[in-house]
């Protein structure tokens, strides 16, 4: 018979009544999030938190509690995700500062609350956009490849760093023949390039967006439109770059021009290009890896930060792949 482990009963003290309001979150929302993700009961009474269980898990929630509050004393707002985020990082990692990855965030003055890293790999994968012309990014879904990226791309616009921002990806599911759909161009392409429309709305406000695309400081657009085309002093995103062909992606690369900075994003095991058909993004990969300028940035499905479901998910799949010998 296996012994269970005794409950760990810890106690913590917050001096500030006023911050502990926001780190336990609205009707202790974030109390109940770090209760159910870490399996503990957690109880508050005025400043002081009660935690029990098992004693990993108890010593997990005091650390996380200790980083949060530290942060929320030097400005840095919590809201729900934070502590789901917090926990994932710390039970992977005792040694994680919160601060360090907080402290790296992308402030755009039209959104009320600050983009931050939510994992060392997003940290990392701001750095590397900042320090090279060029940048090759995959991962899975919701690691924040894209996100992020819209995220410097509008931040640098904003401080006139750069004065265009040009989105691209592959309209695979029509092969790039769009005249062959129907409608006008526009409503030929919206369904393809919706991803990207989402992460601007997020950042900007629906009719800035609308009125920089109008004034073409914003463009998004099917990779197929960037053909004869140099592009000065923008920055360029190539999103869903797995889905680009050998000759796109040559052909994209190549558009970057003077005073210009290039993401391009993929994740490698969602190609749905024809068999025959080589993925543009991994042999960009193979070629260029180790040029002087460009950065090679790869995402795990550890650096998921969507609903937590997400990377299990991810996991599943990934295994049941490899049982099948890679057959999907």
């Amino acid at each position: 018979m296996v012994k269970k482990k005794p409950a760990s009963i810890v106690t913590v003290h917050f001096d500030d009544q006023h911050l502990v309001q926001s780190l336990f979150g609205p009707e202790d929302s974030h109390l109940r999030s770090l209760e159910k993700a870490l399996e503990l009961e957690i109880s508050a009474r005025g400043s002081d938190v009660k935690i029990s269980g098992d004693p990993l898990s108890t010593s997990i929630a005091e650390q996380t509690l200790a980083q949060l509050y530290r942060l929320l004393k030097k400005g840095h707002p919590i809201i729900g995700s934070d502590i789901e985020d917090a926990v994932r990082l710390i039970s992977r990692d005792r040694g994680a500062n919160l601060e360090a990855l907080f402290a790296d965030t992308i402030i755009i003055p039209t959104k009320k609350r600050p983009i931050i890293p939510r994992s060392p790999a997003q940290k990392v994968y701001l750095q590397v956009i900042r320090d090279n012309d060029i940048v090759l990014s995959i991962g899975p879904a919701g690691t924040g490849k894209t996100y992020l990226a819209c995220a410097m791309a509008v931040k640098m616009l904003l401080k006139q760093q750069f004065k265009r921002i040009i989105l691209a990806r592959p309209a695979v599911e029509a092969g790039e023949r769009l005249g062959f759909l129907p409608g006008d161009m526009v409503e030929k392409v919206n369904p393809y390039l919706r991803p990207l429309y989402d992460a601007l709305y997020d950042m900007l406000d629906v009719d800035k967006v609308h009125e920089m695309m109008a004034e073409d400081i914003i463009e998004i657009a099917p990779i197929a439109f960037m053909r004869g085309r140099t592009l000065h002093n923008a920055f360029v995103i190539i999103d869903e770059a797995q889905n680009a062909t050998y000759h796109q992606m040559k052909m994209c690369l190549t558009r970057l021009g003077i005073d210009s900075k290039m993401v391009v994003t993929g994740d490698i095991t969602q190609i749905d290009l024809p068999d025959t058909t080589r993925s543009g993004m991994l042999e960009a990969w193979r070629i260029l890896k180790g040029m002087p300028g460009m950065a090679f940035h790869e995402f795990t499905e550890v650096d998921i930060v969507r609903h937590p479901l997400v990377s299990n998910i991810v996991k599943a799949y990934d295994k049941d792949e490899k049982r099948r010998g890679g057959k999907s």
